[in-house]
């Protein structure tokens, strides 16, 4: 063989080997991806990334995976002899990217053997790999097994397992399969996803259930998250995408043929958590009534800068209003939410609470007051205008928010996450009661101002000009 040849052979092994041993240190030091480390500092057991391609998803998938396998990870109690998998979608797939990565983050000498499926042992990234054994810090070695969702249900049972990494979205039944092996260890179930298919179960399963259940924790990515893309290479992947294929391969959302009626509702930025608010930000309640449906009620306040704040939630159904009446009391006690000269609470409601019912002598807004809640039926209830009222409030004409939802405002929150558009230019009438209070409220707010125009110095100086030249022919 040539020796020119064994020499560069040699050179770029070695290369390679000093790249991999580096790598683990150069995702902790160099630039800071702030989601990827909001995702190893979570505690929850079932934890999920949607982004867009090149977000950075996938990369700390992975080295959640090395973390966990080499009892070295940094914010958890490591554990020692870990068993856990790495799920694809087929063993091609399982080659191409999350082997790939999985090596990337390995320096050889943590490697204590490789077994394959396909390929030689000697070159692992050119092959398919069974399994990695790698040594653990806190003693003896752990295993990292591979699986790809083509070989079907049957291959994923019998296991007990430490941890699953699901790269992109893998069929509901080998998800459920997986979270019985992760049962008897107590261990950790997470993803890493574009969600490219629509509102499949785990838009059901995952992404709403995670606003409810407190073990499920989700967070999106795009490309702006990523310190490692520019602003440039930004504008050359959207350039040559349409507004619904960015929604998924730029921001990671999930999308319907339909759409989502706010898709400026961003929870990194709409939603946080609650504090304080003080006596003169409070505002006013908001009312959309139900027997049978329920009934949204939301405590909203405004800070002196115009932002919307939505404190607290009653939202319930298949109760009388005196009981409704009576939890919403409860809540502005706790409060100390401010009340008229006569002592009662002041709301806005549907103007639909006016209509009386053979059912009952009094009417929803008679009924409020006989229960201490002094509501105005005389809201503006156009759909279309009111939901533009919205979306200025989630993003305004400079890009900014000024609408925040506090986190235990639960069942708000979700509408945001279902409320699409149907037929013939109008939402789906379903899941929209509190979205239909929020509009009520908001109507009753003035516009977000536009951001001004930041005119240069020669337009100024035009305008001067123009306006002496009036001022001359005016006055002689």
């Amino acid at each position: 063989m040539n020796e020119k040849y064994i020499i560069k052979n040699i050179l770029s092994i070695e290369k390679e080997l000093k790249q991999r041993q580096s790598a683990l240190q150069s995702y902790n030091v160099q630039k800071v991806h702030k989601k990827q480390v909001a995702f190893h500092k979570n505690a929850c057991k079932n934890r999920w990334v949607f982004g867009g391609n090149r977000s950075g998803k996938t990369e700390c998938g992975a080295v959640e995976c090395v973390y966990m396998a080499r009892g070295i990870h940094p914010y958890r109690k490591n554990r020692r002899d870990v068993i856990g998998w790495v799920v694809s979608l087929s063993a091609q797939v399982q080659r191409d990217v999350a082997q790939k990565k999985i090596l990337k983050y390995l320096s050889p000498r943590d490697i204590v053997d490789v077994i394959m499926q396909q390929g030689k042992k000697g070159a692992p990234s050119r092959g398919v790999i069974d399994q990695i054994i790698v040594k653990n810090e806190m003693g003896g070695v752990s295993t990292i097994g591979f699986k790809s969702c083509d070989q079907g249900r049957e291959k994923f049972q019998g296991a007990s397992l430490d941890f699953v990494w699901f790269d992109e979205e893998p069929p509901e039944d080998i998800y459920d399969e997986c979270k019985m092996r992760v049962f008897d260890k107590d261990g950790d179930i997470f993803g890493t996803m574009t969600p490219l298919k629509g509102l499949t179960w785990v838009y059901e399963k995952i992404y709403k259930a995670s606003t409810f259940d407190a073990n499920i924790w989700c967070e999106f990515m795009e490309w702006a998250d990523n310190p490692y893309l520019d602003a440039q290479s930004i504008k050359e992947l959207s350039s040559t995408m349409d507004a619904q294929e960015l929604e998924s391969r730029r921001y990671g959302r999930f999308n319907a043929r339909s759409g989502l009626v706010y898709t400026e509702f961003d929870e990194n930025v709409h939603v946080i958590d609650p504090f304080d608010i003080p006596l003169d930000w409070q505002d006013n309640i908001s009312i959309d009534p139900g027997l049978h449906n329920p009934l949204s009620c939301h405590f909203y306040a405004v800070d002196y800068d115009g932002n919307v704040y939505v404190v607290a939630e009653h939202y319930a159904s298949n109760l009388d209003v005196a009981t409704h009446a009576r939890k919403i009391n409860a809540i502005a006690l706790e409060l100390n939410w401010k009340r008229n000269p006569n002592g009662m609470l002041e709301s806005l409601i549907d103007s639909a609470a006016t209509a009386r019912t053979l059912a009952s002598k009094k009417n929803v807004v008679e009924l409020f007051y006989d229960n201490g809640i002094l509501v105005n039926p005389k809201v503006n209830k156009e759909l279309f205008s009111g939901i533009n009222r919205v979306k200025s409030y989630l993003r305004d004409a400079g890009g900014r928010a000024h609408l925040f939802i506090f986190r235990n405002c639960v069942h708000l929150i979700d509408e945001f996450k279902r409320y699409w558009w149907g037929q013939g230019d109008a939402p789906i009438k379903k899941d929209d009661h509190a979205l239909d209070e929020l509009r009520y409220y908001l109507c009753s707010k003035p516009e977000i101002p536009r951001r001004p125009i930041t005119k240069s110095e020669i337009t100024k100086d035009k305008e001067r000009l123009y306006r002496q030249l009036r001022r001359r022919r005016r006055f002689g």
